[in-house]
């Protein structure tokens, strides 16, 4: 299967029904050296900025995607963003450290969109009835 099909198929388990991002893809190239059964990443180019920010809000769906589970979608970053990021994911991984067994249960700490974030892996009403029983 050719690399723009590949990324085609997962943009439509993205995008909603009404929307045709994977019409958007113009460009698709493979990062890397080849090696023989190995993965590498690729880089996608799409057409406008507003389809690239609805499919990096709608990237969660990969993770409910049995078939598309081991795919991330990322932001491609120069160094120096990378640089800033750097400060908010070392505390993320200090805060995650510090949780005790019920926090790492309900939450972890993330970085989402260069921010610290609390990304809980239950819905808050079950950790508070949790909580109360």
């Amino acid at each position: 299967m050719g690399r723009k099909r590949i990324v085609q198929i997962v943009i439509k388990r993205v995008q909603d029904s009404t929307q045709e991002f994977d019409q958007e893809v113009e460009k698709v190239i493979r990062l890397g050296r080849y090696s023989e059964g190995g993965r590498r990443p690729m880089k996608v180019r799409m057409r406008s900025q507003v389809t690239v920010q609805e499919i990096m809000a709608r990237k969660v769906k990969l993770a409910d995607d049995v078939q598309h589970k081991d795919i991330w979608i990322k932001r491609d970053m120069n160094l120096e963003e990378r640089e800033k990021e750097k400060v908010p994911r070392s505390e993320a991984k200090k805060k995650n450290k510090k949780r005790t067994e019920i926090e790492k249960k309900n939450f972890d700490w993330r970085v989402l969109d260069r921010r610290l974030k609390k990304w809980y892996l239950r819905k808050k009403e079950e950790v508070v009835e949790e909580a109360i029983d």
